[in-house]
């Protein structure tokens, strides 16, 4: 298997569940701490290799670009009045636009997670590549990008990136793997059932999240599938099903050594943000002590 150096990251929803805040602002550039979410998502994926990241948008995102542009002549400016103390952040942002080659390209098609890999296949070419959402992933240190990738060289195909279901909830918002358990947290798929709503319905305890090494070859279903679809989501899961029926190898696989993080919704990103203020080496203890204080 060619290892892949391209990764699409889909960014053109409008974010509604964080309006009035995501009116102006895209809901990929609400911070953690320091950092908006995407970059988190990012630097993942060039710690694993790759390269090229293609970011699929809209009018609406433009602060994704100039986040990853090329810091202005203003900021600089400000930073070097501020002497040497203020040299690490010129460093940081000017870094920051070269950690990789950037792409943005604006969807166009019908509403589902499919249309994105539409709107970039042109870029792609024959290699495999990296879908990977922006509002949810794994914590960084785990780098779920490289585990799928380690899997992939070793057993060739596509890989799902899961998670260990934790609550009863769960089995009502996202899909499950089954198929045969080639080894702990890893199985060969040979379907992925869609919100089966508890865990007696589900096939397995591994619910396909955030992360998606894809053969270049989905894309040609993707595009044969547009041409006929008519109502409902235009989701790629369907066509990952057509190539396990026609014989393609596809692995759900359980990330290991991480926490799921889903910024997706106003709750599960301020938890999110607790979490990462708790940890951080700057600001962590005296964070704790401040909740602390108001628990009691």
């Amino acid at each position: 298997m060619k290892r892949p150096t391209k990764a699409i990251i889909p960014a053109a929803g409008f974010g509604t569940r964080f309006l009035p805040q995501t009116k102006a602002m895209p809901k990929e550039m609400l911070p953690l701490i320091d950092k908006p979410i995407i970059q988190y998502v990012v630097e993942e994926l060039v710690e694993a290799g790759i390269e090229d990241i293609i970011i699929v948008g809209s009018a609406t995102k433009r602060a994704i670009e100039d986040h990853f542009d090329m810091p202005k002549e203003d900021l600089l400016g400000n930073l070097r009045a501020g002497g040497e103390k203020k040299k690490p952040l010129i460093d940081l942002v000017e870094d920051l636009a070269n950690i990789a080659n950037f792409v943005y390209v604006r969807q166009k098609g019908p509403y589902g997670n499919a249309t994105p890999l539409l709107s970039a296949a042109h870029l792609i070419g024959d290699e495999p590549f990296i879908y990977k959402w922006a509002d949810d992933f794994f914590s960084p240190h785990a780098n779920s990008t490289k585990q799928i990738i380690d899997i992939a060289e070793e057993y060739g195909g596509g890989v799902f990136a899961c998670k260990r279901v934790e609550s009863e909830s769960e089995f009502g918002s996202y899909g499950f793997a089954d198929g045969k358990e080639l080894e702990a947290g890893l199985l060969k798929m040979s379907k992925i059932v869609e919100k089966p709503g508890s865990h007696e319905a589900a096939p397995s305890e591994l619910a396909s999240v955030s992360n998606y090494l894809l053969p270049s070859e989905i894309l040609a279903y993707v595009e044969k599938g547009v041409k006929t679809h008519s109502d409902g989501e235009f989701t790629f899961q369907t066509f990952v099903q057509q190539m396990i029926d026609e014989g393609h190898s596809f692995y759900a696989k359980e990330i290991e050594g991480a926490i799921f993080y889903d910024t997706g919704n106003p709750l599960e990103y301020l938890k999110t943000t607790f979490d990462f203020g708790l940890k951080h080496p700057s600001y962590g203890e005296e964070l704790r002590d401040y909740i602390e204080q108001k628990l009691r």
